[in-house]
C-alpha cells in the first residue's frame, strides 16, 4: 500500500507494511546470508576484531566509563559500516553472487551525500556522548577506572540506578532521532543518485508512515546489537551480516523502486 504523503512532492514513494514486516526482514536476511556465507562471514569477522580491539584499548587504558559510550555509539556508525552488506543484498538481488572485494570497496551513486550523511551521524554520536558524561558527571563525583567498579555502582547504587534509567531514556530518545534519519536514507544513498536532503526526508516519512512496524524494528536492532557489544563483538560476525542484508530488504519493502 503506497503513503498518500508520497504524491506530488517528487520524493520517492513510500509503502505501508503490516507491524510483523520486520521478522520477515530478518528471515529474507538470514536467507540471504546463507547465500553468501563466504564474504559476510569475514566482513562479520573484520568488524568482531575491530570491536574486540577497541574494547581492549579503552579497557587497558583505565577509562571504564568509555566502554559504555563507545557501545552506545556503535548504533550510531553501524549503518555506515553496513554499506558493504547493502550492496551484498543489491547484488543477491539481481541475482548476482556478490564476492568479498565488491563488499569492502562499495560504489555509491552518491558519494558525497552519503559523506555528508556519516558527517550528521558523527555530529549526533558527539552529542549524544556529551549528554552520557553529563549524565554520568551528575551522577558520581567519582571516576571508575574498571569495568567492575563502574558496573557495581551502577547496578548497587541509588545513583547509579539513576544514572542508568536517566542515560537510557536519553540514549533511546537521540538514538531513534538517528534511527530515523538513517534507516532509509543510507541504503537509499547506495542505490540512488540522489542528495542527503531527499533521503533523509524519505527516511523519516517511512518511519512516520509506519510507526508500529518501524519501533518494531527499532527495537530487534537494538536487542541484536546489544547481544553482539555484551560478547565483545563476537556475535557480530554473524549478527552484523544478517541485520544489514535485512536493512536491504527493508528499504525494498518501504521504498518504491525507481523508474
Amino acid at each position: 500500500m503506497l503513503s498518500d504523503a508520497s504524491t506530488g512532492s517528487g520524493l520517492p514513494r513510500i509503502k505501508e507494511v503490516p507491524i510483523t514486516a520486520p521478522l520477515s526482514w530478518v528471515a529474507g536476511g538470514w536467507a540471504d546470508f546463507q547465500k553468501a556465507m563466504l564474504p559476510c562471514l569475514v566482513y562479520g569477522v573484520g568488524l568482531a576484531l575491530v570491536s574486540l580491539c577497541l574494547i581492549s584499548a579503552i579497557l587497558f587504558s583505565g577509562a571504564a566509563g568509555w566502554v559504555m559510550v563507545f557501545l552506545g555509539g556503535f548504533v550510531f556508525i553501524a549503518p555506515m559500516i553496513a554499506m558493504g552488506l547493502y550492496e551484498a543484498g543489491r547484488r543477491l538481488e539481481a541475482g548476482e553472487r556478490p564476492r568479498l572485494a565488491e563488499l569492502v570497496f562499495v560504489r555509491t551513486a552518491s558519494t558525497r551525500d552519503l559523506a555528508y550523511l556519516g558527517l550528521a551521524l558523527c555530529v549526533i554520536y558527539f552529542f549524544w556522548t556529551r549528554m552520557a558524561q553529563l549524565v554520568y558527571a551528575l551522577s558520581t563525583f567519582t571516576l571508575h577506572k574498571s569495568v567492575i567498579k563502574f558496573l557495581n555502582f551502577m547496578v548497587s547504587t541509588p545513583e547509579g540506578w539513576s544514572m542508568a534509567m536517566t542515560g537510557s531514556v536519553v540514549g533511546a530518545i537521540i538514538g531513534f532521532i538517528a534511527f530515523s534519519l538513517v534507516v532509509i536514507s543510507a541504503p537509499m544513498l547506495l542505490e540512488r543518485d540522489t542528495d542527503v536532503f531527499v533521503a533523509t526526508v524519505t527516511s523519516v516519512r517511512a518511519v512516520a508512515a509506519n510507526p508500529p512496524a518501524m519501533m518494531v524494528w527499532a527495537v530487534i536492532l537494538a536487542v541484536l546489537t546489544m547481544i553482539g557489544l555484551v560478547t565483545a563483538g563476537l556475535a557480530f560476525i554473524v549478527i552484523f551480516p544478517v541485520t544489514g542484508l535485512a536493512s536491504w530488504r527493508a528499504y525494498r519493502a518501504l521504498v518504491e523502486r525507481p523508474a
